[in-house]
């Protein structure tokens, strides 16, 4: 079966940075941290981590209120960051309502600032007569992906994968399958998420949350760094806009990169841990889907949350198949970790390094743990003429993610 070239045509971002895939990547280069102290986490009894990466006052009220009403956080950073998207691939609106285009976006849940509300309701009088419909819309674990059909009015198919933090990456692959096979001419893909301090406490209660740098926060997560000490949440949502190659020269579109290859596998040896092997696996089929090899690769960027685990079986997986050669950075030092957001958001960083010849280092990074050697960590920005990325994600529950990525010459 012949498979359609698939590539990108469109990027938009709101991040911790705030609105933009641009303002997103020049505060990347600039090695800005968007991580601060949140003070009423403190207010939190048993509450571990004071900091986190929140996105600022994007414009969400100027959203219209008919599209808003049904809409959290999460849905309405996914419809800002969907219509940057759209603008930069000059897609007409009669192609995004013709059925021709579809939605893959991901969300770990529903909105948990909503549900939060929704139990208090219910809770307090264990009725539901407090409750509005528009709260439930809120909620569902496919609201950002309905939302964002409903708002632009997309007939196709709307796809709303949940796999923890690999769920933004997941998404992706998934609409670069549905372009690939003829399912769809074009794609929305990407992942959204929210901040909740119980987003925070989850990782907290399972010791794999950032507290050390409470005061300071501006020097945390650390992946790969020997004083490392976890995850820090953080926000956003990242679209990409994704199309058949033929589609693209048809409309004469500026294409910005290709997504070469995918792969997604499961870790079922366990639930909460890495496994080295498993993500190799999971590398390995993204570079056989590819046609390619591991020499042909020549950036990496990594999952790296700054956990202790995690940076170790990611840094032995990549070490096993790249060995030294291939530099490998996380941008997870920058903006923390958004959630089902960081796949998407992260890959359009990737984008835009491949396209500007520069590889970002990862912020944070001093003195590499030597349990994450056998990798080459660049502590600097590195120049870059390849062509071709490997973009890894995982999550929780053991779903494996890897993206190839591929500048068009």
């Amino acid at each position: 079966m012949h498979l359609k070239r698939v590539v990108i045509t469109g990027m938009g971002a709101v991040s911790p940075y705030g609105k933009g895939s641009e303002l997103l990547f020049s505060m990347l280069f600039a090695g800005k941290s968007a991580v601060r102290h949140i003070e009423s986490l403190g207010n939190i009894p048993g509450l571990g981590p004071r900091v986190a990466a929140t996105v600022p006052d994007v414009g969400i009220n100027e959203i219209p209120r008919k599209i808003r009403r049904s809409m959290s956080a999460m849905s309405s950073y996914a419809y800002l960051a969907a219509l940057e998207a759209i603008e930069q691939a000059k897609l007409d609106n009669d192609i995004v309502q013709s059925g021709r285009l579809g939605i893959a976006l991901g969300t770990t849940m529903g909105s948990p600032v909503n549900l939060e509300h929704f139990f208090r309701q219910y809770i307090a009088s264990i009725g539901v007569e407090q409750v509005k419909s528009t709260l439930f819309f809120s909620i569902m674990s496919n609201s950002a992906a309905a939302n964002l059909a409903q708002s632009l009015g997309v007939t196709g198919r709307v796809l709303s994968p949940s796999a923890a933090c690999a769920s933004g990456c997941q998404a992706i692959g998934l609409g670069y399958e549905a372009i690939a096979f003829g399912k769809q001419d074009y794609m929305l893909c990407g992942g959204t998420d929210e901040y909740h301090p119980l987003v925070s406490g989850t990782f907290d209660i399972m010791l794999a949350a950032s507290t050390t740098f409470n005061d300071t926060p501006e020097q945390t997560p650390r992946p790969f760094d020997i004083r490392r000490d976890g995850v820090v949440c953080s926000e956003g949502a990242g679209l990409i806009l994704l199309e058949s190659f033929e589609a693209a020269q048809k409309r004469k579109a500026t294409i910005l990169a290709e997504i070469a290859g995918f792969a997604t596998t499961c870790d079922s040896g366990n639930i909460a841990s890495p496994c080295p092997e498993s993500i190799a696996t999971c590398i390995r089929a993204a570079l056989d889907n590819a046609g390619i090899s591991s020499s042909d690769v020549e950036y990496i960027n990594a999952h790296a949350t700054g956990t202790e685990l995690g940076d170790m079986a990611e840094s032995q997986a990549i070490a096993s198949i790249f060995g030294d050669n291939v530099p490998v950075s996380s941008l997870k030092g920058h903006i923390g970790h958004t959630m089902a957001a960081s796949g998407a958001l992260e890959s359009i960083a990737a984008v835009h390094m491949l396209n500007k010849k520069t590889i970002l280092p990862t912020l944070n990074l001093q003195e590499i743990d030597p349990r994450c050697s056998g990798i080459f960590l660049p502590k600097e920005t590195v120049a870059f003429n390849g062509s071709l990325i490997v973009k890894n994600s995982f999550g929780l529950g053991g779903t494996n993610c890897a993206l190839i990525l591929r500048r068009m010459q």
